[in-house]
């Protein structure tokens, strides 16, 4: 019997990437359900050739037109995530969340009680909300499983092995565009030059994130929370090949290291078939890269928004959802040609310290409404007090 699944976010790269997958196993698996934003076109595509029933879109002019093809193409359009229980009448075998951004918390928390494994890969999620998601997950005994090459790799390493036995995690940043940019330079970084990362194909937004290094922030955050590590326990290395993935040292001694090819098509199929006895075809070892593993400390200098994490409460908090959403925010104005790059780090560390936000730290989210209402202030509340003087607008 084919595993029915769903895929939020379907037209992102890892939509894109577990497609792909599913299209060399197409005997294994039924598409219950496909979820987009704007990219109707090739939502449409993917509709068409795998033969699915229901999709998602959450943009009002891309939801009209697709509804207005609804009975031409004999599928059922759909305007948000509040439709899930309308499409799944029992538990489907797996979801993929993959909504870019805090918009992703909503389906990823909804769709939780309808299938019996979640991979999530929406960063956000499992930063502002993991307390709640970790709630559905127990309550609806669904299986979880990182889709982030570094989560994954941690995953693996400590597969059936007790937590106590680690002394140290280390996650693995390749330094993005400016690893060896002179510092003198980065008042000068454009746009086309933050997005050209050396060793990932990624979207505008995380292609930023990984140039200033918060997307290593965020990894953090999301191994606390996800392994119940203290942040003492947790270390970030840069690794330019971007091959180790993760490093885990044991109090007996030993050392994990797990390496994949630099692709995301690994881990989204290890999340399909981790307990299953199929191949992934990919690269022999390469004897190269682990020759010249140039594995060093992360300069503040260079990365200044990693100070971030003397800042971070123990215990998850609203605070996180204060960075994420301010975050945001300044990459948004750094995309509209609005700020310089070296200001995104900048203004983010003054913002995150101000006392309408420290308290946050002592107070744990209690609903999605939370999070989201809060994520809408700070956006408010960075325009009207820091960027008003200088009449930032938006197109």
């Amino acid at each position: 019997m084919r595993k029915k699944i769903a895929i939020f976010g379907s037209t992102g790269s890892i939509g894109r990437n577990l497609l792909k997958i599913i299209e060399s196993n197409k005997k294994d698996f039924k598409i219950e359900l496909l979820s987009a934003n704007k990219n109707y076109k090739e939502l449409l595509k993917q509709v068409k050739k795998f033969n699915v029933k229901n999709i998602i879109v959450n943009d009002d002019k891309a939801f009209d037109i697709l509804k207005e093809k609804e009975r031409k193409l004999k599928i059922n359009v759909f305007k948000d995530y509040s439709n899930l229980s309308k499409i799944f009448k029992k538990k489907i075998d797996y979801v993929m969340s993959a909504v870019v951004g805090l918009q992703g918390l909503y389906p990823t928390l909804k769709s939780i009680k309808y299938t019996k494994k979640i991979a999530i890969a929406n960063k956000e999620s499992l930063i502002c909300g993991w307390n709640l998601i970790k709630k559905e997950l127990t309550k609806h005994k669904t299986e979880f499983m990182p889709v982030d090459s570094e989560h994954f790799s941690i995953w693996f390493g400590l597969h059936n092995l007790q937590l106590s036995r680690v002394e140290k995690v280390y996650l693995t940043a390749s330094g993005g565009p400016f690893y060896k940019l002179p510092l003198s330079n980065f008042n000068k970084i454009t746009i086309k030059q933050a997005l050209q990362h050396p060793n990932w194909s990624m979207g505008k937004k995380i292609s930023v994130d990984s140039a200033t290094m918060i997307n290593k922030v965020y990894e953090v955050i999301e191994a606390k929370n996800i392994f119940n590590l203290s942040y003492k326990k947790i270390k970030i290395l840069i690794h330019p090949n971007s091959y180790i993935h993760a490093l885990i040292k044991f109090n007996n001694g030993l050392i994990k290291l797990i390496a994949h090819d630099t692709t995301m098509k690994i881990p989204i199929f290890n999340s399909l078939f981790f307990k299953s006895l199929k191949n992934i075809n990919s690269s022999s070892i390469d004897m190269e890269k682990l020759n010249n593993l140039n594995l060093s400390e992360v300069s503040l200098k260079r990365y200044p928004i990693v100070k971030i994490l003397n800042l971070l409460p123990n215990k998850i908090s609203l605070y996180e959802t204060v960075i994420v959403s301010a975050n945001d925010f300044l990459v948004e104005l750094f995309l509209n040609k609005k700020i310089k790059f070296n200001e995104i780090s900048k203004n983010l560390l003054k913002i995150i310290k101000t006392d309408d936000f420290i308290k946050l730290k002592r107070k744990t989210p209690k609903n999605i409404e939370e999070i989201m209402k809060l994520s809408d202030y700070v956006r408010l509340k960075i325009f009207k007090n820091i960027y008003k003087s200088k009449n930032v607008s938006f197109n």
